[in-house]
């Protein structure tokens, strides 16, 4: 469960920026938009956050810090050769953003514990690293690593709680990964619900596809298969069934509008392989017959909702959480309230799945479907810094329009356009 996260000197942010999922006392929609924290003591956490703002204001970037973040936990230790740089770039905007480590920090509970893990990179190095532990709700702090410019090497603490072959641990890190990473690939059993948080992070977005091999996975499998079948026609997209078909590789296969360039790359990586072809069948009114319907040539809203269905069931079913960076593409708004209010349901999220998403659509603001406290938004100030404030800087009263306060204004994070232009 993510109880906040923040970022600085990473692209668009210089200046540190944080989200939190941390609820306010309102009442509204307390009990389908938020949940209980299973730590005694903390606040109740919001299911959901929705991030608002204009084009190149910096709602990708949020999205890709955390991205970085992960990817960075995951496959520092193991995939990142002595010298090698860190795939981290800082906001230059400013002279000293280049010379200045970029730095990110996530609060987090897993396993019923709350943590703090947060690091510092540049191009070339960790610069800071820590971990802090709250068993019992007691602040333990377990590690911390700082580089000393000075002396040319890192000053370590190591806290009485945390234990494991700490100094082996220690020299086996390089300058170039995490410390977290490096104790997981030699087995630190008391790290691994740290590592785990990170590596079960779903995240959609910063310029890729959506893959939907996971669905077609789990479509393999009958009863698997029925629930996405029912979670695509409960979208109100009409299919009777799916059918999975293996096939060796054709290029007749890809969508005949994709680029030629693309489909001489796949099929050099395909060829002679073996593959699985999924189709839609679509009832027709006044036919015995459905209409087949393979996937590539369905609609780009639903080959993204069939991408999307797979994960979401298993975001929903393992309380996991999804960063998905402008969820609204192709979708209609109606198919983006289905999905958020999968999320705002005591049935089918139990488990307390959690989702961060930017978007467009502001029509979810009047819905009924998000509270105040959920609701964010990045603009650039004018040193082209990316700022992240919530909604709840504006106190906005009960009741108050608040796609009609956007859209006027009211909150900033508005595209500045010719024509609002004196």
């Amino acid at each position: 469960m993510l109880i906040e996260f923040s970022v600085a000197n990473f692209r668009s942010f210089w200046e540190p920026r944080k989200l939190s999922l941390t609820a306010t006392p309102q009442k509204d929609l307390l009990e389908s938009n938020t949940f209980e924290s299973p730590v005694s003591g903390l606040p109740r956490l919001l299911r959901s956050a929705v991030v608002y703002g204009p084009n190149a204001g910096g709602k990708s970037n949020f999205i890709r810090a955390m991205w970085f973040v992960k990817q960075f936990v995951v496959s520092s230790a193991k995939e990142h050769q002595e010298g090698e740089g860190i795939a981290v770039n800082p906001f230059l905007f400013n002279q000293l953003g280049a010379s200045h480590p970029s730095e990110f920090e996530v609060q987090f509970i897993q396993e019923g514990v709350r943590y703090q893990y947060g690091f510092a990179a540049t191009k070339e190095r960790v610069t800071n690293e820590w971990l802090i532990a709250y068993p019992g709700g007691r602040a333990q702090r377990w590690f911390e690593r700082t580089f000393q410019p000075e002396s040319n090497d890192y000053q370590w603490y190591f806290g009485s709680r945390f234990i494991g072959r700490k100094k082996q641990w220690q020299e086996m890190t390089r300058n170039n990964a995490l410390f977290l990473s490096t104790a997981i690939q030699w087995n630190s059993e008391q790290l691994k619900p740290v590592f785990t948080w990170f590596q079960r992070l779903y995240i959609i977005g910063h310029g890729t596809l959506i893959d939907p091999g996971f669905s077609i996975k789990l479509c393999q499998n009958d009863e698997k298969k029925k629930r996405i079948l029912a979670f695509m026609n409960e979208a109100d997209i009409s299919i009777s069934d799916i059918l999975m078909e293996t096939k060796e590789f054709s290029v007749e296969d890809l969508p005949s509008d994709m680029p030629e360039a693309l489909k001489d790359d796949i099929r050099q990586k395909m060829d002679g392989k073996k593959m699985m072809r999924v189709g839609f069948l679509h009832p027709v009114k006044g036919e015995e017959s459905p209409v087949i319907l393979p996937l590539e040539e369905e609609s780009d809203g639903t080959r993204k909702l069939f991408a999307y269905a797979g994960p979401w069931l298993d975001i929903l079913t393992q309380g996991r959480i999804l960063f998905a960076d402008e969820l609204d593409t192709s979708l209609h708004p109606k198919i983006m309230r289905f999905l958020l209010s999968m999320f705002h349901n005591n049935k089918t999220n139990q488990a307390n799945g959690q989702l961060i998403f930017t978007t467009h659509d502001t029509s979810l603001l009047d819905q009924d479907l998000v509270r105040r406290d959920q609701v964010w938004f990045v603009d650039k100030d004018q040193a082209n810094a990316s700022q992240l404030y919530p909604l709840t800087d504006f106190k906005p009263r009960a009741g108050e329009a608040l796609q009609k306060g956007y859209l006027n204004g009211r909150y900033g994070a508005l595209p500045y356009t010719s024509e609002a232009r004196p």
